[in-house]
């Protein structure tokens, strides 16, 4: 079966985004997105979201994803979240805490993030690394929080 592929989407995903720093901007952000808006949720290694999840299911997954970015980012900062726009976000990039990769860049291999929010359907994404199962049972011990299915 070939890849599902957005045009939109990807030029979004490959365009510019901007980092929430601290913790408290990540805070500000979680506050002012808006949980209605149709977010696509999306944890790369497992299916690919065919429809965007409710506001209920928006505000349970950043509830849950919040809380294990504060558990497992042991820093003072937070640095792993992006958005194309820290207002009025289409696409929000979560990085794995424990999958960031080279920080500076010189890596040739591309880091995908873990998660992804959407405003518009996804490409299929498939990450270059292996999903560790501690994230597939994470993701799927919250996923019927949002109506995600697991991945047969």
């Amino acid at each position: 079966m070939l890849p599902v592929r957005n045009p939109e989407f990807d030029a979004l995903f490959d365009g510019r985004l901007f980092s929430l720093l601290s913790w408290d901007q990540l805070t500000a952000f979680w506050q002012r997105l808006d949980a209605q808006a149709g977010w696509y949720l999306y944890a790369l290694g497992e299916d690919r979201p065919e429809q965007p999840a409710d506001g209920e299911h928006v505000t349970a997954f950043i509830r849950e994803i919040d809380r294990l970015l504060r558990k497992e980012h042991d820093e003072d900062y937070c640095g792993i979240v992006y958005a194309d726009d820290l207002e009025r976000p289409s696409l929000v990039k979560i990085y794995d805490p424990s999958h960031l990769g080279t920080s500076c860049g010189s890596s040739k291999e591309r880091i995908l993030p873990g998660w992804l929010m959407s405003r518009l359907p996804p490409s299929d994404m498939n990450p270059s690394h292996l999903i560790p199962q501690n994230r597939r049972r994470w993701w799927r011990g919250i996923a019927h929080l949002f109506g995600a299915e697991e991945k047969k």
